[in-house]
């Protein structure tokens, strides 16, 4: 499988990573043969949600002789009530406790990325930051030897910028997916309206996210690609074609991805997403299927790359993608990765090939354009 690089930590990880909060539940052998399979298939990416005791218990059966190949992320934010209730937490002992007893029971001394999770008020955000804050619990954690990285999660996106632009964390974990790019303030598909209206771009707070992550150098770790799998409930006119397979493409090609972390609770289940890794490119190719179903981004480059072979050479979408960024503060790494590219945006010829092409509209020759001169001054 390939693998990118984890933000700035210097790791590199899977580009299909695994949620496995599905697990939670399953019975033992379920799941140290869930864990065994994705390990094989070069999955090395593992972010751990629950707290509760079984759960853990048996990821640690199934992560035993595995740890030295595998980067696992552990919450922190939440504990079991008494009466077995999973619930979030901001007390710091309390939290601080849990996250002890999570490291215990997977049999490890030390996560890679310790997240607050669940970070979607501009007022919890304050607060975890504030004196005896999350923050702190997590960097005293740190410090000591319990977590190499900080992270956080967040489904808003306006407090995760917050949180990327403060500096204080090496990893954002954020929901992506055609849906939610599209629609502002949705984090769950029951709350996507009967009507909606085509043509509508990439919320703008949710691409200057992915773009400010990139270019700060915080891994972007896309949770929810089939929005907990209710993308394959809904009709076919919202949904159209868009398979498991060209979900993660989606998700992959954003500004700044890492990973991407689909859930599964069966070997089944993991196989569906699996099959990424043997998709042919018009399996993979997601720029149609999304321009036929209710998700339109009409206007966006998604990076589809349905606008190729240009005659110049010109690898468009990754010109693209580095413009974003750049917009949002040009580096001496983004000039590098800029030279890298096999020919200029100088170099369009303004054929209209890629225009005529692109099922979303998008200008590409005069972005070329843009892009010259913001890069060949």
């Amino acid at each position: 499988m390939k693998q990118r690089e984890l933000g700035r930590t210097g790791l590199r990880v899977s580009e299909i990573g695994f949620g496995t909060e599905h697990l939670h539940g399953q019975p033992r052998q379920t799941v140290i043969d869930v864990i065994g399979e994705a390990v094989e298939h070069g999955v090395n990416y593992f972010d751990i949600l629950w707290s509760y005791p079984d759960y853990l218990d048996n990821l640690g059966a199934a992560f035993s002789g595995l740890r030295d190949r595998v980067t696992l992320t552990l919450h922190l934010g939440s504990v079991v009530t008494d009466d077995g209730q999973y619930q979030r937490s901001r007390d710091r002992d309390a939290c601080a406790a849990v996250y002890a007893d999570m490291l215990h029971r997977l049999g490890t001394d030390r996560a890679d990325v310790i997240l607050i999770q669940w970070v979607d008020k501009h007022d919890d955000y304050e607060r975890l930051l504030g004196p005896g804050g999350l923050l702190e619990v997590a960097r005293r954690i740190r410090d000591d030897g319990g977590a190499r990285f900080i992270g956080l999660s967040s489904h808003v996106a306006p407090v995760a910028e917050r949180a990327v632009a403060g500096g204080h964390f090496d990893l954002l974990m954020f929901p992506i997916n055609p849906a939610f790019d599209r629609l502002p303030g949705i984090v769950d598909l029951e709350a996507v309206p009967e009507t909606i209206t085509p043509g509508q771009r990439i919320e703008p707070e949710r691409l200057r996210l992915y773009q400010v992550c990139a270019g700060r150098g915080v891994a972007l770790v896309g949770m929810k690609p089939f929005a907990g799998g209710r993308f394959f409930q809904l009709s076919d006119r919202q949904k159209a074609r868009l398979t498991p397979v060209r979900l993660l493409s989606y998700a992959l090609s954003q500004v700044g991805v890492s990973t991407v972390v689909p859930g599964a609770k069966t070997t089944e289940e993991l196989q569906a997403a699996l099959q990424f890794l043997t998709a042919t490119d018009e399996e993979k190719s997601f720029g149609a299927a999304l321009s036929e179903s209710a998700w339109s981004l009409t206007g966006s480059c998604v990076y589809c790359n349905h606008c190729l072979p240009c005659p110049s050479g010109i690898d468009i979408g990754g010109t693209l993608r580095l413009l974003g960024v750049a917009e949002h503060g040009l580096s001496t790494d983004l000039r590098s990765q800029y030279e890298r590219l096999p020919a200029k945006a100088s170099e369009c010829s303004e054929c209209g090939q890629c225009a005529e092409r692109c099922p979303f509209g998008v200008d590409a020759p005069e972005l070329m354009q843009r892009a010259a001169t913001v890069f060949e001054p």
